[in-house]
């Protein structure tokens, strides 16, 4: 596929990189129930809203990601490819767990907890770091303060890159997936009750939000783990085999339909019983559900742009030049968007509606600003 054949995908990951915005300034006013860096006393329901976006956008994220992955490792080779991750993947995670989150962690620390104020040096050290002591009566949600946020996709996507390099030199030749160059709805499907019921058996002990640590860095949500790693392995496969070339109404016409549905029948009515995990039916029926509403919006949306958005213009092009750079800084911006709106007297979902648009045009004038230094440009 020529490279003037991808603007779809372009203008996909624009659109996923504003409702990855959105979704996160709705946290403090939504309802979302889960730690959030600024704390709204204006709330109204947005549950449906967070449970349709998670079970789709970042799986998405990580399918168009793999997508280029095998092209470029080809090109540079395993040594300049490993390079090139560690750059344009690692510092923007050293740069969020260095300095992102500790800004955001500490403005919470001092305006939300009770322990009274001290330096951010202070803090950084002895609450984010851990070299202090746990104040009496810690709450939370872990000790010490230390994460990466939202960086987590970034972090997993440096891993899934040295994943693949380790496995392409491994297994080079060796392992045919050749079954699947010609996708069709029945292998689609198979795949997608593959895993349902693998996200189904890991939510038994690990529900959804619950994070943790694996191997004491790697920032992990086991709930959604295995969507996220069969549409990053799909994404291989799709480049491998031109899968986007092939993606007919039939195809994606069929898959966009499944996932349309799902999601109103999330949106409007009360069937879809929601389910964190645990060993019961309930988990069983949702841990389907969001599976096949994953594939249904993953697929149908590629096959949505790239029938009616597969071009560009100046401006696109501004907004897909910046997107990457977007998702780095928004959640500084989305919280510092809340905390200067915390006294304007607006209904919780017009607030809402106000802080989503003023933190997009925000964060993409500010991407575009900071990438004109050319040491950024070349990073981000």
């Amino acid at each position: 596929m020529g490279k003037e054949r991808l603007f779809f995908l372009d203008n996909l990951k624009i659109f996923l990189t504003i409702l990855v915005v959105v979704h996160h300034v709705g946290q403090p006013y939504g309802g979302s129930n889960g730690f959030w860096y600024y704390i709204s006393d204006d709330h109204f329901n947005l549950g449906r809203f967070f449970s349709v976006n998670a079970g789709f956008f970042m799986s998405l994220f990580f399918l168009i990601s793999a997508y280029f992955l095998p092209a470029s490792f080809r090109k540079k080779g395993t040594k300049t490819f490993l390079k090139d991750r560690l750059i344009r993947l690692g510092i923007p995670l050293l740069f969020g767990f260095l300095v992102i989150m500790p800004v955001l962690m500490y403005f919470f620390y001092i305006n939300f907890r009770q322990y009274g104020n001290i330096s951010f040096f202070d803090y950084f050290f002895s609450i984010y770091l851990g070299f202090g002591y746990m104040p009496d009566g810690w709450t939370g949600p872990v000790f010490p303060d230390m994460q990466f946020g939202h960086l987590w996709f970034i972090e997993h996507l440096l891993i899934y890159a040295l994943l693949y390099a380790v496995f392409y030199r491994l297994l080079k030749g060796r392992i045919s997936f050749g079954f699947l160059e010609d996708l069709n709805n029945s292998k689609l499907f198979l795949i997608a009750v593959i895993v349902s019921i693998i996200t189904f058996a890991v939510r038994i002990k690990y529900p959804i939000d619950h994070w943790e640590g694996l191997l004491g860095f790697i920032q992990v949500e086991y709930a959604h783990l295995p969507q996220y790693a069969s549409f990053f392995f799909l994404g291989v496969l799709a480049f491998k085999y031109k899968w986007w070339d092939k993606l007919t109404v039939n195809l994606g016409g069929a898959w966009l339909a499944i996932g349309l549905i799902l999601a109103g029948a999330r949106y409007l009515t009360n069937i879809v019983p929601y389910s964190q995990g645990g060993a019961n039916s309930i988990n069983l029926l949702y841990s389907f559900y969001e599976t096949f509403l994953c594939f249904g919006l993953g697929f149908g949306l590629i096959f949505l742009f790239k029938m009616a958005l597969n071009k560009t213009n100046s401006f696109l092009k501004i907004l897909a030049d910046n997107s990457f750079a977007v998702y780095i800084f928004h959640l500084p911006m989305a919280v510092l968007m809340q905390y200067l709106f915390t006294s304007v007297d607006l209904a919780p979902f017009m607030k809402f509606v106000v802080v989503s648009i003023v933190t997009i045009i925000a964060t993409f004038l500010f991407s575009i600003l900071i990438r004109r230094i050319n040491v950024v440009r070349a990073i981000i």
